[in-house]
């Protein structure tokens, strides 16, 4: 423990030595013997230490226990009041958001979270939930951020596109059916009176009831123009009129067009440069498939060396169904050196009816020069086939931009 100390207080002593807010995190501090804590803390803060953080790293804490702690320390460290007491909270038993709560209500006034709630394991707490407990209850609390919260869904969706990892339908504030009601006394209470049921409005998150404008293939541009306003984003006249087209073209082949499907269109904009620089593209692709026959897939890439040579390669494969034939035909393209594996496959509709957009995420990995890489891959399209063809080939070209572009 002596060891263990005095290592703490030379790291901080160390960092003293440049302009920067300090922070001294405890590992394992709910599981660390009160009587040391507090001495560690109180020298850390003696020290020069600005910031005290205090994680649940193994997400043990019962949020009693977690406040208990909080509280033990404001008690007996003697120079508390000097720093700022963070807290870091592990979700492993479902209690990362509580055991935050708690924490805040005994005197802590730093959480460190993640949006979505990801994170190591089971994930840590959730951003949405923690600021729209404290933005929901703020009379009984009396606690407040200054975090816009109408930038919520919108950020949360963008976290989810990142990642490759999807949002659970029944999650906390941010899941499809966090304001659906499908109960008849639930939907009656809510036509009547929304308070009745809905204990936060969706606009709070930025969710915009646009019910009124439905967009189609007769939308005028300055209608498109004004939902895009509407749904938060601010894009040049270039960028619109090009996305206006792409409206028209999709608008052929939908009836409706959902504020999903222009986020769709938005992340291709915002997308341009990196689709550029890929390795591979797609030029043409076919699948043929039936109930009695073995699926077929034909498939034809532009390939771009490292040394931005470009070469149009094709192939042929048969599969277990049409997606396995194509992306036995993109390998059999490819035929690299290692192994690529499918971890993860997942398919969902971004929108409405049977003509909607459907979106995959895949996980790949594969093992070069000794070392396990990993990439998600994304695909959108209204042909499933075509989603998930997408989505592979954007998996690769992360993997062989992660190869290549470091050697």
């Amino acid at each position: 423990r002596e060891e263990a100390l005095k290592k703490a207080i030379n790291a901080i002593k160390y960092a003293k030595k440049y302009p920067a807010e300090i922070e001294f995190s405890a590992e394992d501090a709910f599981r660390t013997d009160i009587d040391f804590l507090c001495k560690v803390v109180e020298n850390a803060i003696k020290e020069g230490a600005d910031v005290i953080n205090i994680p649940d790293t193994v997400g043990y804490a019962l949020p009693h226990e977690f406040g208990a702690l909080i509280k033990t320390l404001y008690e007996r460290v003697p120079n508390i009041h000097k720093a700022l007491v963070s807290v870091h909270c592990h979700n492993d038993l479902g209690l990362g958001v509580s055991n935050t709560l708690f924490a805040l209500m005994n005197g802590a006034r730093q959480i460190e979270c993640t949006i979505n709630g990801l994170g190591e394991r089971a994930g840590n707490t959730a951003l949405e939930e923690i600021v729209m407990i404290l933005k929901t209850r703020q009379a009984i609390l009396n606690l407040k951020t200054d975090i816009e919260t109408t930038q919520i869904s919108k950020i949360s969706k963008i976290v989810s596109n990142l990642t490759g990892i999807m949002i659970q339908r029944n999650k906390a504030i941010v899941g499809q059916n966090a304001f659906l009601h499908e109960s008849g006394i639930h939907q009656h209470g809510v036509m009547a009176n929304p308070l009745t049921y809905e204990i936060m409005t969706p606009e709070s998150i930025g969710l915009i009831d646009n019910e009124n404008i439905v967009l189609g293939k007769h939308s005028g541009r300055h209608a498109f123009a004004d939902k895009i306003e509407k749904m938060g984003y601010k894009l040049d006249k270039e960028k619109i009129d090009i996305l206006f087209k792409k409206f028209k073209n999709l608008a052929d082949k939908k009836k409706l067009i959902f504020d999903e499907d222009i986020e769709f269109l938005i992340d291709k904009i915002m997308n341009e440069k990196y689709l550029e620089e890929l390795f591979l593209k797609v030029l043409y692709f076919e699948v043929i498939s039936s109930s009695d026959k073995v699926p077929i897939a034909k498939l034809k890439i532009s390939k771009k060396n490292f040394n931005n040579k470009e070469e149009i390669l094709e192939n042929e494969s048969t599969g277990d169904g049409p997606v396995d034939a194509l992306y036995k035909a993109l390998d059999k393209i490819l035929d690299l050196d290692f192994h690529i594996k499918l971890e993860q496959y997942n398919i969902r509709a971004i929108s409405g009816y049977t003509d909607a957009i459907g979106e995959v995420d895949v996980k790949l990995s594969c093992i070069y020069a000794d070392k396990e890489i990993y990439a998600f891959g994304k695909g959108k399209s209204t042909d499933i086939v075509e989603a998930s063809l997408k989505a592979y080939i954007d998996a690769i070209n992360r993997i062989l931009n992660k190869i290549y572009k470091k050697n």
